[in-house]
């Protein structure tokens, strides 16, 4: 089976195309932007497609990150990856952005995918080496973050942005096939059903409940 991997949930464009049935990456772009999202990530799935010599209709399952991130980054993941399998009929795997950092190889216990969300807060979550959740993702500040961490463990810190907080933060090194097998056997969603997971609300969404509360005091 053919699969296509989309992430474009951060400042880093990750596009693979994967087949399922002997665990091979035919082809993968990863590349960290610095221009418009929207246009080029249109560009590397047709390059992708193209360097795996296959069809569109060769694609029948799609693992789309859904989050946390970038508002704008994750939303055009998810409208991409719901129309793509919408007008094709095949079924979506959501997948969480800091389960993907947290396939970075380490030698620690414990691996501690983060995302930036400023004012001292970050989107994170802690994982094991099999990227079974140990803490839910969360936005959170760093502090409480730091609070929470399990005692007598050791951790590796992974994070695309510039976090500072903590002694020593490892840039991404993404193994996609930890993600397929994974959740290769997942249900998946109808695209319909396919949604982004912010964690937090936008500042459009604070400043209207805002407003809404005002009114009513």
């Amino acid at each position: 089976m053919i699969s296509l991997f989309l992430d474009t949930s951060n400042f880093r464009l990750i596009v693979g195309v994967v087949n399922e049935s002997n665990n091979n990456i035919i082809t993968m772009h990863n590349e960290k932007l610095h221009g418009d999202l929207s246009t080029k990530v249109f560009e590397i799935i047709d390059l992708c497609i193209s360097n795996a010599n296959i069809k569109p209709t060769d694609i029948k399952k799609i693992y789309s990150v859904i989050g946390p991130g970038s508002f704008t980054g994750v939303r055009i993941g998810v409208t991409i990856a719901k129309t793509f399998a919408w007008a094709r009929n095949i079924k979506v795997i959501p997948v969480s952005s800091l389960e993907v950092l947290a396939t970075t190889e380490t030698d620690k216990d414990f691996i501690i995918p983060m995302i930036d969300a400023r004012r001292g807060c970050v989107y994170a979550g802690i994982y094991d080496k099999k990227l079974n959740p140990v803490i839910d993702d969360a936005y959170i500040s760093l502090e409480s973050l730091k609070n929470n961490l399990p005692s007598g463990a050791t951790y590796s810190f992974i994070s695309d942005d510039n976090i500072e907080y903590f002694d020593s933060v490892e840039e991404s090194n993404v193994d996609i096939i930890k993600i397929i097998n994974k959740h290769k056997n997942d249900e998946g969603v109808n695209p319909h059903h396919l949604n982004p997971e912010y964690l937090k609300m936008t500042e459009a969404e604070a400043n209207l409940l805002n407003k809404e509360n005002d009114s009513r005091d």
